[in-house]
Order: structure tokens, then C-alpha cells, then sequence
């Protein structure tokens, strides 16, 4: 089928989208030339995990909320221990503050280095997937899975082990590793930092398709620099948010086509949460290597070109293993592995910067610490209304294109995001009504 889509109507459908995690569809109609409707379809089947929190106690979330995603484990982890040490009025220690920082770093790189290199370059060099791609560009691949390996290492040694880190817990770790085997994993960070580099250099360089992202940009901003494990929501319109942060302005709605919840601030601004909302409201936080990469590849003050996101995803690699550098470098241990967080009634909100994007919680507590409610926002629900407006303009300027490219592109665009189906599909809205 070569016609294009701008003579009568026309369906883009793709059953299942390739190259994310999780399960979804695309869905686009086109009637008379114009896009009627556009439908980011999750069928992925919901897992209930604010369901399964309740009656539990309360040091237990960083263990099942890991279990939401097996890419960026180590978000879910520390946003529920910071909402739970909020409900219990409990703040840790500087030097556990930094561990955390530190192990988050390690979870960027390993998910940033897959998602450039094995997710999102194949789009931009033509290629079906990174199984096609490593048959021309196999040191582009190579590259990829040595920064992701790097990440796995630091993810090992500070959580215990890369999926699903086993030694976080409320108050801070189970075990500090030494500073002997902190530094043992600098010489891996020194080589990563310089394919990082190379990386910039290399997606900087590709051709992008024109496109402005007009949505309002929403990311944490921390005074400890670009943000990772902390800080408070600030919003490109400079929106006011409380000390719970935007939790009490985003809305969340259930639409038929999709088993994630779709989230709009005040119930009807969609925004956009990941790497290009980073950047725009932190570029002056990264450090100097990270900032002169993202000179060199060219980018500006704020980068609204969804496209490029990949770019920008590149130069928080740069700034992830710089961090992660610093902050072993100037390590010297700890007075404790944790501080005790004992229960208390009441409620508390956690949000950290998963590599997708601000991750939200919220826990209310009963006064022995039972969790008596739930509420976890994941970046790809809060990016999915964003995602589908994203479509209907792309769509709309490109009828002209023949259907398969059409397609092709669309998915690429989906792919800016990065989404994280698997994350999103956890939400529970049951009623019971007796008679």
C-alpha cells in the first residue's frame, strides 16, 4: 500500500508497538484528510498494586513497588521510601541521602544506554531493531550493552543486585558497601563517561524531523543538583505546587482504550514528564562535562523537539556517570546504614526522577504504620494524553507520506517517550455496592 492518506479515510493501526516495554497499541484515524482520533491503546492488563499495598505494613513498599518494573526498580523504591519517611516525619542522614543518589545513577545509565542505543537508534538509522542494526553498526551495539552493563555493576554493588535491588529499605540500606569497593567500580565509570561522550556526539549528529512539543514541562528541581532522588515540582508555566508537591493538581481519569490511567493537571492541561522537562527546567544544574556535551551536540537553553529527546537522554548519561564519579570520590563512609523510621498515623508524598520521568507517591498511614491507601503516578501515565497529541500533530502535517512510512514514524514518535507500558498498568477503582 503506497497511497497516501490525505485522499479519503484511512486507519493506522499497529497491534503491538515494538521496541518498548510493556504491551500497547497504536490506533489513528484519518476522515476526509483530518485526524478524527488518535488512541494510545494499553491492553495490557492491570496489576493492582495500590491494591496489593494495602493492610500492609509500612516498610514494606520499597520491596513490592520494586516489582513494578524491572528497568527502573530503583525509582519506584526511592519514592516510596521518601512518601512513607514523610508520613513518619523521619529525614535521613546526608550520606544516605548521597547513597541513594548514587545508586539512582546507576539506574539511569543502565536504562538511558538501552533505550538510546537498542530502543531508539535503530529509528533514526533505519533499521527494524537492534538485531538488524548490529549487522552495519556493531560498535554503536557494543557500546550500548558495555554503558548498560556499567550501570547494572553500580546498581549491584550499592542495591544488591541490578533487577529488583534487595538492599534498600525505609530509613536507608540494609548494608553500606566500603569505600574499597566503591572505588573498584571507578575505572568502569572513567570509560563509561567517555563512550557517553561519544554517544552525544554520535546521536547529535542525526537528522531529526521538525516538530514543537507546545505541552507544559513538569520535573522535580533539587538544590543537589540535577534531579535524581529529590526535590520539589516545579512546571515551565511556573505553576504554584504545594509542599505535596503537584500530587493535588493532577487528575487522573480511566479511558475505555486503556488499562493506565491518563493524568492532566487540574484536570485538563496535559504535560510532559521525562528528559526534554528535565532539561528545560535543570540544564543549569548539569556538570560541566554534561553541559559542554550538550553544547557541542547543539542544544539551547530548553529543547522542545520530542525527537531530539534522545539527545538529551544522552547528555543525563553524561551527567549520571559524572555524578556517580563525584560522589564515590568523595565518599568515606557512613555512621549507619539506616536510621529507624518508627510508624505513625498520617500521610506523605514521595517523588523522584525515574529516567522516564517524575514518579509520584503517595501513603496514608494508620498509627501502627498499617498502609491504609495507595497512590502511585508513573511517568508513562502521566505522558500518555501528551503522547496522543504528539500523533495528531505529526500525523496531520505528514497525510502526505505512504501509509507504511506514516506508521513507521508514528512509532518512532511513541518512542521519544520511552514509555514503560508494564509501569502504567497498575491502577485499581473498585466499588462495591450492597443491597
Amino acid at each position: 500500500m503506497t497511497h497516501k492518506l490525505n485522499q479519503g479515510d484511512h486507519v493506522l493501526h499497529v497491534d503491538t508497538l515494538a521496541r518498548v516495554e510493556g504491551e500497547g497499541g497504536m490506533h489513528v484515524v484519518v476522515k476526509d484528510g483530518l485526524v478524527a482520533d488518535v488512541e494510545l491503546r494499553i491492553f495490557e492488563p492491570p496489576r493492582f498494586f495500590e491494591a496489593f499495598l494495602r493492610g500492609r505494613a509500612w516498610t514494606e513498599p520499597p520491596d513490592i513497588t520494586a516489582r513494578i518494573c524491572g528497568i527502573c526498580p530503583v525509582a519506584y523504591q526511592m519514592s516510596s521510601c521518601l512518601a512513607i519517611e514523610d508520613a513518619c516525619g523521619v529525614t535521613v542522614p546526608e550520606e544516605i541521602r548521597l547513597l541513594r543518589r548514587l545508586l539512582y545513577c546507576g539506574e539511569w545509565i543502565e536504562s538511558h544506554a538501552l533505550h538510546i542505543h537498542l530502543l531508539h537508534a535503530p529509528d533514526f538509522l533505519g533499521y527494524a531493531g537492534a538485531i538488524e542494526m548490529a549487522a552495519d553498526h556493531g560498535a554503536i551495539v557494543e557500546r550500548g550493552l558495555l554503558l548498560k552493563k556499567t550501570g547494572n555493576a553500580l546498581m549491584t554493588l550499592v542495591g544488591g543486585r541490578a533487577i529488583h535491588p534487595v538492599n534498600v529499605r525505609v530509613g536507608g540500606f540494609y548494608r553500606l558497601p566500603t569505600v574499597a569497593e566503591l572505588h573498584s567500580i571507578r575505572p568502569a565509570l572513567d570509560r563509561a563517561r567517555d563512550d557517553a561522550v561519544a554517544t552525544v556526539a554520535l546521536v547529535g549528529g542525526l537528522e531529526f524531523p521538525d516538530m514543537v512539543q507546545t505541552q507544559e514541562y513538569v520535573a522535580l528541581r533539587s538544590p543537589h543538583g540535577y534531579p535524581l532522588e529529590s526535590g520539589s515540582v516545579v512546571t515551565s508555566s511556573g505553576r504554584a505546587c504545594g509542599g505535596a508537591g503537584c500530587g493535588a493538581n493532577v487528575v487522573e481519569e480511566h479511558v475505555a482504550r486503556s488499562n493506565a490511567l491518563h493524568a492532566h493537571l487540574d484536570g485538563t492541561t496535559p504535560y510532559v514528564v521525562g528528559p526534554l522537562a528535565r532539561y528545560a527546567l535543570n540544564h543549569d544544574q548539569l556538570g560541566p562535562i554534561a553541559k559542554q556535551a550538550a553544547h557541542d551536540a547543539g542544544l539551547g537553553d530548553e529543547c522542545r523537539n520530542p525527537f531530539q529527546s534522545i539527545v538529551v537522554r544522552a547528555v543525563e548519561l553524561v551527567h549520571a556517570i559524572d555524578e556517580a564519579a563525584r560522589i564515590i570520590d568523595a565518599w568515606d563512609g557512613a555512621s549507619a546504614p539506616f536510621v529507624d523510621v518508627p510508624p505513625r498515623a498520617g500521610v506523605g508524598f514521595g517523588a523522584t526522577e525515574a529516567p522516564r520521568g517524575m514518579l509520584y507517591h503517595r501513603y496514608e498511614l494508620a498509627e501502627d504504620g498499617t498502609i491504609l491507601d495507595a497512590t502511585i503516578v508513573p511517568p508513562t501515565s502521566q505522558n500518555q494524553p501528551s503522547i496522543e497529541a504528539d500523533l495528531r500533530a505529526f500525523v496531520q502535517d505528514r497525510l502526505d507520506l505512504p501509509y507504511e512510512e506514516l506508521v513507521r514514524q508514528c512509532e518512532q514518535a511513541i518512542r521519544n517517550y520511552d514509555p514503560c507500558i508494564s509501569c502504567a498498568t497498575h491502577f485499581l477503582d473498585l466499588t462495591v455496592e450492597e443491597q
